[in-house]
Order: C-alpha cells, then structure tokens, then sequence
C-alpha cells in the first residue's frame, strides 16, 4: 500500500505542477456551470409559467433538474477522461523512463493502481465543482439527497472502467495525442454500444447493448442501485487493469 501511495502521489503532483490540472478543471467547471445555469433557469421559468396559468404542473427538482445535470457529467467525461489518463504512461514511455519503472523492485500492479488511482482523484476533483453547484440547490431548493449521492457513486464507477481503459491505452504508445484519441474513441464506443439494441434483437446486439455503459449508468441518475450495474463497471475496471499489467509485463520483459 506504501508504494502505491507514493506512485499516487507523485502522478498528483505531475498533474498539478503543470498547466494540464488546471487548465480541466477550469474547463469543466465553466462547462458544468453553464448546464447548471441553464437547468435551473429553465425549472424557474416552468414554475412560474405554470403558475401563472393556474395550471398544476408537478415540479420535482430531482428529476427536471438534478438527473439531467448527472447525464451531462457523465457525457463530458467522455472529453475529458482521455486527457487525465493520455499521459499516465505514454509520457514515461517518450520520456525514456518506463525502463527504470519496469526494472524496478515496485510491482508492476502496484504502478498500475497508483497511476489509475491518481487519475481517479483528479477526476474526483472535478466533481466537487459540481458539488459547489448542487449546494445551491440544497440552500435554496429541498431536493433528495439520496439520488443524487447514488448517481454520484455511478458516475465514479463509469469513470473508474473508463479511466482504466484509457490507463491500458496509454501503455501501448509514446504518443500521449495517439493514446487521448484511442482513449476517446473506445470511450465512445462503449458509450453508443447499446444503439444496435434499437433495431437489431440478436444475440449480438443484446451483447453490445449490455456493453454500454450509459445503460448502465442509467438507473445510478434515477437513483437507484442494481447488481448488475455495479458487477458491470467493477468488471471492467478489472479489466482494464488486467491489460494494463499484461501490457506492463511485456514491457518489463522487453526491457
């Protein structure tokens, strides 16, 4: 544990000591707050329309407000997921460092989680700007807590089987542009998996649409915890991770 703290840390600091922290989190800040704006901007002017109108339309905050903003989270996560993890390992590779890694008496799951752990924490500091902006809505509003703490745990999930994959992708380049692209198109695909399901009944398109993890992800935003949903995302973080190490344990034998 010692050693994946120490790896955690150092890739936090690599974060934070350049632009690149920075420069996510003031962007999906400045994205997540403008959906903020927008969504609740819209729920004021339905009230008050419909109480004009005299007309009794159900207004709840949770579902009109919260479960929206949670699906745009986790839709800008597909952008931003790939620049926190393109860097993990593609730079120690351009770098000429993944030799001394490699040759190292830290075990190679050791780097692997620490590395992923690190990318999971920056990813959790992006959402506590969304928390800033759900405050609000506790200050002024009187939502359900529960669905939003569940959909939170979701979008942690999807994010930790996406970051993993995207771990997994920075190991097979120096590239860190090549593996933000790769990252973001297997991101999206496991994203649109599920539109076979829509006119297809197949084998096939039940596999793909299992695959998918905004299926997934959807009953975490309504606020609720399925079995399935959960096996799914810890699945493939495991994965991910299992690649990850495959692909480390072929770089240690080459070195």
């Amino acid at each position: 544990m010692r050693n994946i703290w120490i790896i955690c840390q150092k890739e936090l600091n690599s974060y934070f000591a350049s632009p690149v922290a920075y420069l996510l989190l003031t962007m999906f800040a400045l994205i997540f707050g403008f959906f903020f704006w927008n969504a609740v901007g819209y729920f004021n002017i339905m009230g008050l329309e419909s109480q004009m109108r005299g007309q009794s339309f159900p207004m709840n905050i949770n579902e009109q407000v919260i479960r929206p903003l949670l699906s745009n989270v986790s839709v800008v996560g597909l952008f931003f997921i790939p620049m926190i993890t393109m860097r993990l390992f593609a730079e120690e590779k351009r770098t000429g460092t993944i030799e001394l890694l490699a040759t190292s008496p830290i075990r190679d799951v050791e780097t692997i989680i620490g590395k992923w752990l690190a990318a999971m924490g920056l990813y959790l500091c992006m959402l506590a700007f969304t928390a800033l902006n759900f405050a609000f809505l506790f200050r002024f509003g009187n939502p359900d807590w529960k669905p939003l703490a569940v959909g939170y745990l979701g979008l942690i999930l999807q994010a930790g089987s996406l970051l993993a994959i995207g771990t997994f992708i920075s190991t097979l380049t120096k590239n860190q542009i090549i593996a933000g692209a790769a990252t973001f198109g297997v991101c999206l695909l496991f994203w649109v998996f599920g539109w076979a399901a829509g006119y297809e009944t197949a084998a096939w398109a039940k596999v793909l649409d299992y695959m998918s993890v905004i299926n997934h992800f959807d009953s975490f935003s309504k606020g609720v915890i399925d079995t399935k949903d959960l096996v799914f995302f810890v699945s493939l973080i495991f994965f991910g991770l299992f690649l990850t190490s495959r692909s480390m344990e072929s770089l240690r034998w080459r070195s």
